[in-house]
């Protein structure tokens, strides 16, 4: 049987006025990774900031391993075992590269040791004393999905990691995914580029003007691909 490790039901969220969420349902089991697709402005990043509680207003239910985490603040919800990696990346432009990676507190027991850190991502081993402001945008990226790796976390929400990055960078992200995921992390991803989520997403939720409209296995991806292609362009 899977464990259910994440929730939503009847989710929404508003920034201000603006009322972007209209019902999100969506279950992640543990150790699973999952992807939402959807054409931007659609609602994805949205609903990983919902999650965490960086919306104006929610409402509905979001469960966060047996717990209602929907009236939440934000820090109280990344010590549920949540580790957040914003599409902006947020790194310390002045401090070292190991500066950043020993930055954040732990929300929970069981965060990965600097070398583990540096045997995943070879790049920041070494320019581990370079400032975060020098680094290239593919190992800034790294660093921020590092530097979660070190809290504890075991649900990663990773917001578009492979954005405009080098094939080469990207390819070392995704083995990085795999390899969290062999150690029982549960990932859930949202990702335009396509090519690079498929193969590693256990299933898919499709998110259109704050709804998700279709979910499928990794099983059903060549079914779906005239429906994806009419919905995502890809």
């Amino acid at each position: 049987m899977s464990t259910e490790l994440l929730r939503l039901n009847a989710v929404h969220a508003w920034y201000g006025e603006s009322h972007i969420l209209h019902g999100v349902d969506l279950t992640v089991n543990q150790g699973e990774v999952v992807t939402l697709l959807g054409r931007n402005g659609a609602g994805r990043t949205t609903t990983l900031k919902a999650i965490m509680g960086l919306v104006g207003r929610r409402s509905g239910s979001i469960m966060i391993n047996g717990t209602e985490a929907v009236a939440l603040s934000p820090h109280r919800i990344a010590h549920l075992g949540l580790g957040y990696c914003p599409e902006e990346r947020g790194i310390f432009a002045s401090l070292s590269c190991e500066e950043n990676l020993l930055l954040p507190p732990p929300v929970a027991s069981g965060g990965m040791g600097l070398d583990e850190i540096y045997a995943m991502f070879p790049n920041l081993k070494e320019r581990r004393a370079s400032p975060g402001g020098r680094l290239s945008g593919g190992e800034q990226q790294m660093l921020a999905v590092a530097r979660i790796l070190r809290t504890g976390a075991r649900l990663l929400l990773l917001d578009e990691i492979s954005e405009g990055l080098a094939p080469v960078i990207v390819q070392a992200l995704g083995r990085a995914i795999r390899t969290l995921r062999g150690k029982g992390l549960t990932i859930v991803m949202v990702e335009q580029n396509f090519r690079f989520a498929a193969p590693l997403a256990d299933r898919f939720y499709v998110i259109e003007h704050g709804q998700v409209i279709e979910t499928f296995g990794a099983g059903e991806l060549e079914a779906k691909q005239s429906m994806l292609h009419e919905v995502l362009g890809v």
